[in-house]
């Protein structure tokens, strides 16, 4: 097998690693809670960040200014909060990416290759969108029968709680971090892998 197949087989192989690891983590610091709380955000689901039922307890936290319930299962109300959808076609798409790329690495094109790095790099774009949606009507769209109410101290407006998108952000006495996690890298190598396979096969042709 060619060097540049090969690059583009260990591509398409390491998105298999968004299986097993999060795409992003959001950790939350305030001084009541000596230990940061964190989120870890899957392309199925959501998992603690930092320590034991963490997922849970920013749930109940979220509960007392009027955010909806975290898109995970648990029980409210007698009944059960369905995973949002992402949760059900992001596997789907990436299982598909993963098949993709092995196929183009057998069929050896490299541009091929550019193909399959272009269409990763615009799912990677729309999801990042959808991410910076779901986190922005997450945080706007509060109960107004909450515990606690947030309004503009100029307008008397409901105030958003929306947490960052990237970086850093005050929201009341927590601190917020939201970065990618060890998947988003792993979907960064498969990129770059895919890219290289392209230049050393597109050199191998014209050498």
């Amino acid at each position: 097998m060619k060097l540049s197949s090969v690059l583009m087989f260990i591509g398409a192989l390491l998105l298999s690693a968004l299986f097993f690891f999060p795409l992003w983590k959001i950790t939350l610091l305030a001084p009541q809670y000596p230990d940061p709380l964190g989120l870890n955000i899957h392309i199925d689901h959501l998992s603690d960040g930092v320590q034991f039922n963490d997922v849970n307890n920013i749930d109940l936290l979220n509960h007392y200014i009027g955010m909806a319930h975290l898109p995970t299962k648990i029980n409210v109300d007698k009944g059960v909060i369905k995973p949002m959808k992402e949760f059900t076609y992001f596997p789907i798409v990436v299982g598909i990416m993963i098949l993709l790329g092995l196929v183009l690495a057998f069929i050896g094109k490299p541009k091929l290759y550019l193909y399959w790095v272009f269409i990763l790099v615009i799912l990677g774009i729309a999801g990042l969108y959808d991410f910076y949606n779901w986190l922005y009507i997450y945080g706007h769209n509060l109960d107004p029968n909450a515990i606690l109410k947030l309004t503009d101290p100029i307008t008397g407006k409901p105030m958003g709680y929306q947490p960052p998108f990237y970086g850093y952000k005050k929201l009341l006495n927590f601190e917020v971090y939201s970065y990618p996690a060890i998947g988003a890298y792993f979907i960064v190598a498969g990129i770059a892998s895919a890219f290289l396979a392209f230049l050393q096969g597109r050199k191998s042709h014209n050498g």
